[in-house]
């Protein structure tokens, strides 16, 4: 039988172990362009007790710099070192296991230019590899393409697994969701999906941070990705209460937390 960690609580002290933090951004740290309560207060406690946080996001129709925009909006300055996505930890996927190889890319203009300048060469014609994100500029034409490529039979690779995109205004479809629709013609799901809760993602994390696995929480408000990435892969996998999961889905879940907070600012006491 599953324990669940009661709410609030750190009675082994996990947090003192920690010296990074992962954070999801929508439902952890702010609502739409609103700071959940006391989330700034947690990010200058992690920063004055010499420890360190990091963004972490599975939103691969934006850029870093889209995301040190909003924050500063918000009165938050940090640089885009601190901003990983599932593009950049995609773009590493590619470079590890596909090195020199052509790519066609379903992607917005965003994540395009992010391949480009990392020297991924991009093709709509005999790619080698097949890689599909979350794409807002999203067409038929396109979406033919990626069908015959896939049916072909070339890796398929994913940036992350997602369904829906929380949005001020309610959902929108989102990567999984174009992964359904090529696999209702091409009859495949991708090979290999580097966002969380894969542990690709979370790898990729550390080795730029210059952190150990074992002194790094991931923290979010979703089971199936953000905690689960941490849980499932080494690290530790903190669930807020500020976003998606309710106590409800923790104990129907598979899932099961290290630590659960009412939120982020709830964890204070504990750094």
């Amino acid at each position: 039988m599953k324990t669940i960690p009661t709410i609030n609580e750190d009675k082994e002290y996990k947090l003192k172990n920690i010296t990074c933090y992962a954070l999801d951004m929508d439902g952890t740290i702010y609502l739409g362009d609103r700071w959940i309560s006391g989330a700034k207060a947690f990010l200058d406690a992690v920063e004055s007790t010499g420890k360190q946080y990091v963004f972490l996001t599975n939103n691969s129709s934006k850029g870093p710099e889209n995301y040190v925009e909003k924050l500063g909006r918000m009165g938050l300055i940090v640089d885009k070192s601190r901003i990983v996505t599932s593009g950049q930890a995609t773009i590493d996927y590619l470079k590890r296991n596909y090195p020199e190889k052509k790519v066609f890319l379903l992607g917005n203009e965003l994540l395009t230019k992010e391949f480009i300048e990392e020297g991924i060469e991009l093709t709509d014609k005999h790619p080698d590899v097949v890689v599909t994100g979350f794409d807002t500029s999203l067409t038929y034409e396109k979406m033919c393409k990626v069908c015959d490529f896939v049916r072909e039979g070339l890796p398929y690779i994913a940036t992350h697994p997602d369904y829906n995109c929380p949005t001020e205004n309610g959902f929108i479809p989102d990567a999984g969701a174009i992964h359904a629709f090529i696999h209702a013609s091409a009859f495949r799901y991708p090979d290999h999906v580097v966002g969380k809760p894969s542990g690709h993602i979370m790898d990729y994390l550390v080795r730029r941070m210059g952190v150990a696995k074992e002194e790094t929480a991931m923290v979010g408000d979703r089971l199936y990705t953000d905690v689960a990435a941490g849980v499932n892969n080494g690290y530790t996998g903190i669930l807020v209460l500020s976003g998606e999961a309710t106590m409800e889905d923790v104990h129907s879940s598979d899932v099961v937390p290290d630590l659960i907070f009412d939120s982020v600012k709830e964890m204070i006491q504990y750094l």
